[in-house]
């Protein structure tokens, strides 16, 4: 899971780059060195420190950028992954309702930052068992994905993963099992067959086969896996 975390504070990161307001360049500076710092300690799991420094990006981009922002909803996102990384979700479930709803007052309903936002808080919902929330958050960014994206986008398998994550984790199997063989095809496809991304598909459908019994299936994506992440 930590995986996922990493990869979707990265992912909304990119994605705010290319809306991000033209501001003061020295408060830009500063901000993107807070944020950098915090990606630094978030990848070296200095999670404390890393929390203290989120606040204060979250602070610098609310005093200049306002607190409706896109700036601001991105610190907010950067903070609440960080507090889910340490299983605080009472403390990271505000923050991630509050960029989703500055997310969509300022863009198009379709827009892919949108179903990244969605992303995070349905997997946040999903490690708290509350999965009536987090499956319908989840099929929303898989259509926002689809329709702005396309089919066979690399972010459409993101949520087609975490999807069938959500299903895993309520034992549906059958439902989860076409969306896992999907996203590895998207991956294949779209990435290469020796992508980091493509592990965790594989992963995640080696995690159903075992828990259906299918361990020699399981062994053999766990094995592959492996092998590209030793790349």
């Amino acid at each position: 899971m930590m995986r996922y975390t990493i990869q979707s504070f990265f992912m909304l990161v990119l994605l705010h780059m290319s809306i991000s307001l033209s501001l003061s360049q020295e408060y830009k500076v500063e901000w993107d060195a807070l944020n950098q710092e915090v990606i630094y300690l978030h990848k070296n799991g200095r999670y404390n420190k890393a929390i203290d420094v989120a606040k204060e990006a979250l602070e610098v981009a609310g005093d200049n950028a306002g607190p409706d922002s896109f700036d601001f909803a991105e610190s907010l996102n950067s903070l609440a992954m960080l507090y889910k990384a340490q299983n605080q979700h009472d403390m990271a479930e505000p923050l991630l309702k509050r960029a989703l709803e500055i997310y969509e007052n300022r863009l198009d309903k379709d827009h892919p930052i949108i179903a990244t936002s969605l992303i995070n808080l349905a997997m946040l919902y999903n490690e708290q068992g509350k999965h009536s929330l987090a499956e319908p958050m989840m099929k929303r960014s898989l259509a926002i994905n689809e329709k702005s994206l396309g089919l066979e986008h690399p972010s459409v398998a993101v949520s087609l993963n975490n999807l069938a994550l959500i299903y895993i984790s309520q034992g549906s199997y059958t439902l989860a099992e076409p969306l896992c063989n999907r996203s590895i095809v998207i991956r294949e496809k779209s990435l290469g067959v020796k992508h980091p991304s493509l592990a965790i598909s594989l992963e995640t459908l080696a995690v159903l086969y075992r828990n259906t019994g299918r361990i020699n299936e399981a062994k053999a994506l766990e094995e592959r896996a492996a092998k590209i992440r030793s790349n």
